[in-house]
């Protein structure tokens, strides 16, 4: 039998592996938003896209370093896993947030004013909201459940891209003076690169949702990270499934980008709770998390709210979603509490974020000559 230490020593060495394998896993997932990015906007945004796509990666790295985690956790300490390797797990889940603002804002904004808001998400407004809930603060006390951030992570991303879609604008032409979608000249540029880029996501996911139980020192943490992933796999298959039937009974064919979109809304929604549902409820969570987005994207374009690649639709209200369901599928979380937290970070984060992309627009300026 082996020693108390020897345990010990094995269960710190099984965990910061955990970490450490699903971080690189998640990091995998800023490949597959530059392809999914790259694949739904035009052929001439696309340099410009993989542009911001490294660079967000990069500056969300540093600037977490510089003064994000002590923000959201304190200092980089061992405890039962690695100091360093519980760092680069969480570093990659903020450049997953600044992600989804690159797609919002693609094909108009400036690359340096976006990568400055990229620095200050990273440094301040990520990190602040997180240390209420994983960092154990009030929202943590309130009792708000977010396993691996439907709303922490993906509606933050969310609400600070629909800021800067507020201030930007739509690109031109996009709606005629009726204010109806403008289709012709705005065709994707390469659908088997978005569709690349969605399998990718796919994989990610099982390291941002398996990773996130944090620890693989017993049987029971992995019975609980085996669930997540199957969890998170029936949700993204049920939410491709429905976006497939709703485009086909609506359009009258398979629109392959909403099929994408649908497994991503999937993926999402299932993100605060892959813990504890079964793969049947996973499933469902998933499927009506692809129904409100399908039902989203032609609400922001009444809205005149240009999003090329659908992020808002998928991040933001799949998001939303996926948290709430947490209230509704698991007994012992509130359901008002829930929704108390999504209101507060959806607040902080649209108003801060709003603030930012505001003062950069009077500064420097944030659209490019489109």
């Amino acid at each position: 039998m082996l020693e108390t230490s020897n345990m010990v020593e094995i269960q710190y060495i099984l965990s910061s592996f955990l970490l450490l394998i699903s971080g690189a896993l998640v990091m995998w997932m800023a490949c597959g938003f530059s392809m999914l990015e790259a694949g739904l906007v035009r052929a001439r945004a696309v340099t410009s896209i993989l542009k911001k796509n490294i660079l967000l990666y990069s500056v969300a790295c540093i600037a977490f370093m510089i003064g994000g985690y002590s923000i959201m956790y304190g200092p980089i300490t061992d405890g039962s896993s690695s100091g360093a390797a519980n760092f680069f797990f969480q570093v990659v889940f903020v450049a997953t947030a600044a992600s989804i603002i690159s797609g919002t804002i693609a094909e108009r904004m400036k690359l340096w004013p976006f990568i400055f808001f990229v620095g200050i998400l990273s440094l301040f407004i990520y990190p602040l909201q997180g240390s209420w809930t994983w960092g154990g603060g009030f929202l943590s006390e309130w009792g708000f459940s977010d396993f691996a951030g439907s709303t922490i992570v993906h509606s933050v991303g969310g609400w600070a891209a629909l800021a800067g879609a507020i201030l930007l604008g739509a690109r031109k032409g996009r709606y005629d003076k009726d204010g109806e979608v403008v289709t012709a000249g705005f065709e994707p540029s390469s659908l088997p690169l978005a569709t690349l880029g969605t399998f990718i996501l796919w994989l990610g996911w099982f390291g941002f949702n398996g990773g996130s139980q944090l620890a693989m020192a017993s049987k029971a943490d992995i019975n609980v990270i085996s669930q997540v992933f199957a969890n998170t796999n029936m949700a993204a298959a049920a939410g491709a499934m429905v976006a497939a039937i709703l485009s086909q009974f609506v359009y009258k064919y398979v629109s392959l980008t909403l099929v994408l979109n649908g497994a991503l809304a999937g993926l999402v929604s299932i993100t605060a709770g892959p813990d504890y549902s079964t793969m049947p409820i996973a499933a469902l969570i998933g499927a009506i998390g692809a129904v409100l987005m399908f039902a989203a994207v032609p609400i922001f374009d009444v809205l005149r709210v240009d999003d090329p690649v659908g992020a808002l639709s998928v991040h933001l209200v799949a998001g939303i979603w996926g948290t709430l369901a947490v209230g509704i599928f698991k007994p012992e979380v509130n359901l008002l509490v829930q929704l108390g937290g999504i209101t507060v970070i959806g607040v902080f984060v649209l108003g801060s974020s709003f603030i930012v992309w505001s003062i950069l627009k009077k500064t420097i300026g944030i659209r490019n000559a489109d």
